[in-house]
């Protein structure tokens, strides 16, 4: 027999995800917020999906596209 008054109490609580799945699961904790669950990861829905946080992704292909660019001006300089 556990101790009384020792154990905090494990309740249900809700998890919400950024993608808007709700489930209910048991914590200590209160309701629990994630940014990616089971729904919407990419490796249980087999879908490539990018969580852009902070415009990293944009970002990152602006960086690539002027990249791609600059070669492009410099093959075509090269070539004549």
């Amino acid at each position: 027999m556990p101790k009384e008054g020792i154990h905090p109490n494990y309740e249900n609580i809700n998890v919400k995800c950024a993608c808007g799945n709700v489930f209910e699961t048991r914590s200590t904790k209160g309701d629990i917020v994630v940014e990616i669950c089971s729904q919407c990861h990419p490796f249980f829905t087999g879908k490539q999906k990018l969580v852009d946080t902070a415009g990293r992704v944009e970002r990152f292909r602006r960086k690539v596209a002027t990249a791609d660019a600059g070669k492009a001006k410099a093959a075509a300089a090269a070539a004549k």
